[in-house]
């Protein structure tokens, strides 16, 4: 295995050519210090000027490399100076200069010393370049065994929910219940799949003639053309449960924009504003979803509470990656949510916004709390084939 990379070897070959022009410099050769078979360090040639067919091989810490078998010999007569190649205490490796005997000037000494300082400087980026890359193949290896574990449990809840299902028959007031968790595990599963797709070595998505969504993966994108009700309706089921059990009131929709694109991205955004109305809203606060007058095509729905109102200092600072507005900071959350939501609005050509009031969406909603209101436009036409 090479100690370095292509790519510091062209940089090499690069600034050892460069001293053509200087008569007094003999040969340069450069050594990479690498762990031996029995942890004693190694200098391991890696490149040397001017290019000769014979093989370099490698030297022991202490040994001189002109000196042991394999290596070329040694000019007569040629003075040598060293210069280490060292990041603080640690020596990376050396520059061997061989000369024709005549002294060095400054100017000479002053560009040896500059290029071993370039291949220091190289040499620790592409250590730690190799360094980042295993660490990046392992966390990767492990990311692909979890999401392998992950798929047990989700395979055994499906298997009980479908056997519960059965056992409940077709007029059982909880249906509902378990076909709900169903779809929560279908919803997983799509988790599960895109990020094992992400996880993949080198993975190489085909391109689309459409914008994706920046922080969606593609495979949880749904159709183009699919009706907003499909995905939106297990999340209105999600919602009114989650309402019955938090002792909160809910107001749904008395139904759902007949808008066709794409759905799953809109789930998405709507799934984000759910989950922080319910998170970040006092206990027995009311959440809803409000849908608007639809207008050529387009959509509005917006997910509203009537708790404290956000402070108007923080109603555009929370849509930023990692930001979060005061009152939630005691609560667990990434700030990632908003973001989220707002990207994908913007790359279906929409937009999301918080009004001051719920009131601001219907007179019959409460004056005080907060309105995530997503406007989307007309979906695209279907591309030509």
């Amino acid at each position: 295995m090479n100690p370095v990379s292509d790519g510091f070897l062209r940089l090499l070959e690069h600034q050892l050519a460069q001293f053509a022009d200087c008569p007094g410099v003999r040969s340069l050769v450069v050594y990479v210090a690498h762990p031996g078979r029995e942890g004693e360090p190694q200098l391991l040639p890696v490149g040397r000027w001017p290019a000769k067919p014979r093989q370099l091989t490698g030297q022991g810490a202490g040994a001189d490399p002109d000196t042991d078998a394999g290596s070329d010999p040694p000019l007569a007569g040629a003075p040598r100076q060293w210069l280490p190649l060292r990041d603080g205490p640690l020596l990376l490796g050396v520059l061997l200069v061989e000369s024709g005997g005549d002294p060095w000037g400054e100017a000479l000494s002053q560009r040896l010393r500059a290029v071993a300082l370039c291949l220091t400087e190289a040499l620790q980026l592409d250590q730690e370049a190799s360094r980042l890359r295993q660490q990046l193949n392992s966390r990767e290896e492990q990311l692909r065994l979890l999401v392998h574990q992950l798929r047990n449990p989700l395979t055994a809840l499906r298997t009980f929910g479908q056997l519960l299902l059965r056992r409940l028959g077709p007029e059982s007031e909880h249906r509902s219940l378990v076909e709900g968790l169903l779809a929560e595990e279908r919803q997983l599963n799509r988790y599960v799949d895109a990020i094992s797709d992400l996880a993949r070595p080198d993975p190489l998505l085909p391109p689309s003639p459409r914008p994706q969504p920046l922080l969606l993966p593609p495979l949880l994108n749904g159709p183009e053309d699919q009706p907003l009700a499909e995905p939106l309706a297990p999340l209105l089921e999600r919602a009114a449960a989650t309402a019955a059990l938090q002792g909160r009131p809910w107001q749904g929709p008395a139904g759902l924009p007949d808008w066709r694109g794409d759905s799953g991205a809109v789930a998405e955004i709507v799934a984000n504003l759910l989950e922080n109305a319910f998170r970040y809203s006092p206990q027995g606060s009311a959440v809803g979803l409000h849908v608007g007058d639809a207008t050529a095509g387009g959509a509005s729905l917006s997910v509203w509470d009537d708790g404290p109102a956000i402070a108007a200092g923080e109603r555009e600072a929370i849509f930023r990656k990692g930001v979060r507005g005061s009152r939630g900071l005691p609560l667990p959350g990434t700030g990632l949510g908003l973001a989220l939501a707002r990207d994908l609005a913007r790359q279906l050509g929409g937009s999301l916004e918080l009004l001051a009031s719920p009131r601001l969406l219907d007179p019959s909603l409460p004056i005080e709390g907060n309105a995530f209101r997503l406007s989307l436009p007309p979906p695209l036409p279907p591309p030509l084939r």
